[in-house]
């Protein structure tokens, strides 16, 4: 059952008061990213240093909360589950003291772009709302409660298999109650913060998990998975959408394709949810659906804005790189579309290349959705840990 919307309205409103003070992630005075002319290297060390700077506000417990080895299995320790039903390691945000936490605001700050800062923030508050209208207990708007299939936190995909390993709960803490707010989100370095050596900034919660693996002038957010539950929700009387422009845009792309080229790009069957999400590290799939090199230069445009959604959640320097290295690949990238063609409508859609996944997929509602970014080729820089 939705809560009315009045008292969602009110709730919310207090709530974001609540959840911005906890967590300090606010955007509202927090220090503007490193300007885009800044080179890869160089916001690797300010990555770096905001880093140290975050350790020493912490006491050697907290240290050691933290850090984990860069080979360990920290690596791959990430969920779209709420916590209760996966047991996340790391700092706590609920745990730290203002100073930490305002540590922790620059952190993202620099690794980030200013929206991809947003989407995090976005998607947080969202939890918040979950939290605060009691979402996710009993209901179909469960927030993952260790179920699977669609809607729950199993992440089905389109041939029928359960993804296995930490993506589904499964091991330490692995169902069992669900716990949903912006306090129940965590920190960790995997890797020893560095200039020049490999080492992943990972960051996540409910619906969020966010995996920057940097080598000195290397960078890349693969696998990460930016989610929604709620994907609308109302704050001061404004409607937040964290992935609104993900969902616009690529309808405004199916939309754009004359008969012939939308009968390429939607698939004969059904998707219901990811297919290479959480607990599908190291799978492949067939490229399916239309190529991009078939579509109009105005429609590429469109498909690489789409894209840019997802790789842009970084800070600039590295976005721009990685957008190059991928409209190179036009003639091996795809677009899928899986559902119906009307905004507003539930429907998945899929962008692949050779070193590119994309998947965006509602949990059979469109106020549920997962999404899931991948290189399958440098999935936590499995590139820069081979140097």
């Amino acid at each position: 059952m939705h809560p009315a919307p009045t008292r969602i309205v009110s709730l919310v409103i207090a709530t974001m008061f609540t959840a911005i003070a906890a967590t300090g992630l606010a955007q509202r005075g927090a220090p503007a990213s490193p300007p885009s002319t800044a080179t890869q290297a160089d916001v690797t060390k300010r990555i770096v240093a905001a880093a140290q700077a975050l350790v020493t506000t912490l006491d050697e417990t907290g240290r050691a909360k933290v850090q984990f080895p860069f080979s360990g299995p920290q690596t791959a320790r990430w969920s779209n589950l709420p916590s209760g039903a996966f047991q996340r390691e790391g700092l706590r945000m609920g745990d730290l003291t203002p100073p930490q936490r305002a540590a922790v605001t620059n952190l993202l700050t620099v690794a980030l772009s200013q929206d991809g800062l947003r989407k995090v923030n976005e998607i947080m508050r969202g939890d918040e709302v979950l939290r605060e209208t009691g979402g996710g207990r009993g209901g179909p708007r469960g927030g993952d409660p260790g179920g699977g299939g669609p809607g729950g936190g199993g992440n089905q995909g389109a041939d029928g298999r359960r993804g296995g390993g930490p993506g589904n709960g499964r091991g330490r803490g692995g169902g069992g109650g669900a716990n949903f707010g912006t306090d129940e989100y965590y920190l960790a370095f995997v890797g020893t913060p560095s200039a020049t050596a490999p080492w992943m900034l990972q960051f996540g919660g409910h619906h969020l998990a966010i995996n920057l693996t940097l080598a000195g002038s290397d960078a890349t957010m693969a696998p990460s998975l930016p989610a929604a539950q709620p994907a609308t929700y109302t704050v001061e009387g404004r409607t937040v959408r964290p992935l609104g422009k993900e969902n616009d845009k690529s309808f405004a792309l199916i939309n754009a394709l004359d008969s012939t080229q939308r009968s390429q790009a939607i698939l004969p069957y059904r998707v219901a949810d990811l297919v290479l999400g959480p607990g599908q590290d190291g799978r492949t799939i067939q490229p399916e659906g239309i190529r991009a090199s078939a579509l109009t230069p105005a429609q590429q445009t469109m498909l690489w804005d789409i894209v840019r959604e997802w790789t842009g959640i970084a800070n600039d320097a590295f976005a721009e790189p990685r957008m190059a290295e991928l409209r190179a690949k036009v003639g091996d990238t795809y677009f899928a579309w899986s559902g119906p063609t009307t905004n507003g409508s539930a429907a998945y859609f899929r962008i692949q290349g050779p070193t590119l996944v994309i998947e965006y997929a509602p949990q059979n509602s469109v106020d549920h959705i997962h999404t899931i970014y991948r290189d399958p080729t440098n999935d936590y820089g499995a590139k820069f840990a081979r140097r």
